[in-house]
This record gives C-alpha cells, sequence and structure tokens, in this order.
C-alpha cells in the first residue's frame, strides 16, 4: 500500500490525478470528439491493413504479413492511451486508479518496445529482399517470419515488468497530480518520497539500449541497401527499390525521432506540454498516418484495399 504524506497528515493514495490537457469545458468536449475521430479512423485505417492482407492472396508475403502484424500493434498502442484520455476529457475529478495506472505503464511501453523490434525486424526484410534478392525466398521462410513476429512482441513484453514493478514499490507523497494524459515515469519519479537516483539512472539505461539497439540495426541496414540501390543500372529499377523503403523509413523517422527527443533528452517542469504534443506525435499520430505512408505508393496494397472496399 503507498502512502500520500504531507506535513499534516497521512493518507492513503487511491489513484493519481491525470491533469491531461487543462481546458474549460467546452475545450474538453472539443478535444473529445477530435481524439474520438482520430482514434476511429486509426482503428479503421490499420484495420483495413490488415484485412487486405488477410483476403488477397498476392500480399501473402513476409513484408505485407510484417506489415499486418505493425498494424495490429498500431491498434493496441494507441488503444493504451486514447480511450483513458477520452474518458478524462468527460471527467470531472481525471481519476486513474493506482493498478490501472501502473498497468497502463506497462502496456504502453511494451507496446512502443515491441514496435522499436517490429521496426528493426521489417528493415532486415528489406535488406534481404534488396540486398540478397536470389536468396530471398529461401531465407525469409514462412517460420523465420513467424519466429521473428514472436520473439518481437515476446522480447517487447518483458524488457519493462522489472523497473516498473520496482517503480510501483516506491511510496509517493505530496500531489497525486500527474501533468500528462498519461502515466509516464519522468512524473512518477517525481511524485515519489525519495529522490531515486539509481532508479532514474537504470530507467535512462535500458530506455538507451532498447532506442539505439534496433535504432543503428535500422541504420546499418539501410547503408547496405542505399549501397545495393546505388548498384542498380536501370533508373526504374532504383526508383522501385526506393519506393518500398521509403514508407518504413518515414515511419522510423517520426517514431524514433519523437521518442528520442522525450525520453533521452534533458526535460523539466516547465516543459510538460512539449512532452504531451511530442507524446501524441509517436503515441496518436503515427498509428493514425501509418496506414497512408504504407499504402500511397504501394500500387499492390492500393488495388487490396480498393478490392476489399468493393466487397
Amino acid at each position: 500500500m503507498k502512502t500520500l504524506s504531507s506535513p499534516s497528515n497521512l493518507s492513503t493514495i487511491s489513484g493519481f490525478i491525470l491533469l491531461g490537457f487543462p481546458c474549460p469545458r467546452e475545450g474538453q468536449i472539443l478535444l473529445f470528439v477530435l481524439f474520438f475521430v482520430l482514434y476511429l479512423l486509426t482503428l479503421m485505417g490499420n484495420s483495413s491493413i490488415i484485412c487486405a492482407v488477410r483476403w488477397d492472396q498476392k500480399l501473402h508475403t513476409p513484408m505485407y504479413l510484417l506489415l499486418a502484424n505493425f498494424s495490429f500493434l498500431e491498434i493496441w498502442y494507441v488503444t493504451s492511451t486514447v480511450p483513458n484520455m477520452l474518458a478524462n476529457f468527460l471527467s470531472d475529478t481525471k481519476v486513474i486508479s493506482f493498478s490501472g495506472c501502473f498497468l497502463q505503464f506497462y502496456f504502453f511501453f511494451s507496446l512502443g518496445s515491441t514496435e522499436c523490434f517490429f521496426l528493426a525486424v521489417m528493415a532486415f526484410d528489406r535488406y534481404l529482399a534488396i540486398c540478397r534478392p536470389l536468396h530471398y525466398p529461401a531465407l525469409m521462410t514462412g517460420r523465420l517470419c513467424n519466429i521473428l513476429v514472436i520473439s518481437c512482441w515476446v522480447l517487447g513484453f518483458l524488457w519493462f515488468p522489472v523497473p516498473i514493478i520496482i517503480i510501483s514499490q516506491m511510496s509517493f507523497c505530496g500531489s497525486r497530480i500527474i501533468d500528462h494524459f498519461v502515466c509516464d515515469p519522468g512524473p512518477l519519479l517525481s511524485l515519489s518520497c525519495s529522490r531515486a537516483p539509481l532508479m532514474e539512472f537504470f530507467w535512462t539505461i535500458i530506455m538507451s539500449i532498447l532506442l539505439f539497439t534496433p535504432f543503428l540495426f535500422i541504420m546499418g541496414s539501410y547503408m547496405l541497401v542505399l549501397r545495393a540501390v546505388f548498384k542498380v543500372p536501370s533508373r526504374d529499377g532504383r526508383r522501385k527499390a526506393l519506393s518500398t523503403c521509403g514508407p518504413h523509413m518515414t515511419v522510423v523517422s517520426l517514431f524514433y525521432g519523437s521518442v528520442m527527443v522525450m525520453y533521452l533528452s534533458p526535460t523539466s517542469e516547465h516543459e510538460a506540454g512539449m512532452q504531451k504534443l511530442v507524446t501524441l506525435l509517436y503515441s496518436v499520430i503515427t498509428p493514425l498516418i501509418n496506414p497512408v505512408i504504407y499504402s500511397l505508393r504501394n500500387k499492390d496494397m492500393k488495388h487490396a484495399i480498393r478490392k476489399l472496399m468493393k466487397t
């Protein structure tokens, strides 16, 4: 049982207050409508990719199977934050229970880490397809693809249990207010009764390993891809090869750019507004535009989605 202490009293903490986006009641309702529409569009866009891959036999290849799994992940990633955010817009108290806060903390970061691993696996798939085209069917088999997908999910959900359990066992004092729309380690650690520099250092280390290891792997894969692409004699061949990598690199840039700004750069209390905007970018906006990015210049995907809509 965690306690909330003050100079005058000591009371049991029953939950936290997620401040979200403070504004008048009318503004809260407008934000509710906006994010509800964005949430529905995200579900529809990513579900359409999953259905297109499921029902179009031409898309039963490792690249599209990975993309379908990635879209499935995006649905759950955005669901880990937006429904609670919508409830908060209509709530007067904006209270989230202690267990609810740490469950959201766990699922939000586990799904985010799973996304890091998926982006690395998708880059590996593009590397094999472009740099080893003759061996690609033999190397990227259905069995290997399934193993990689399962590994992403398992690694993602095993990355954060230990630090989250440790943080959940800490005592929290003073204000229960979290100036964010999601239970985030920064605001939570700032509410602890005493500073935990060891925990803060440990958190920075595991976040750095999680972000930089897949990111460096992705960059290395695409350096090899670019080297192979520039050796292709025909302009059309180079354009086709780059078109299969462009959407993925766009998603990598949006996701990693915003996450690194959020968790690997110095932050302070007066930057709470910027932290919310950056978190919105990688947790809400990126899942929303991913279906557009992956289908915009992909003829096979556009054809499959059109066929799906006609049925």
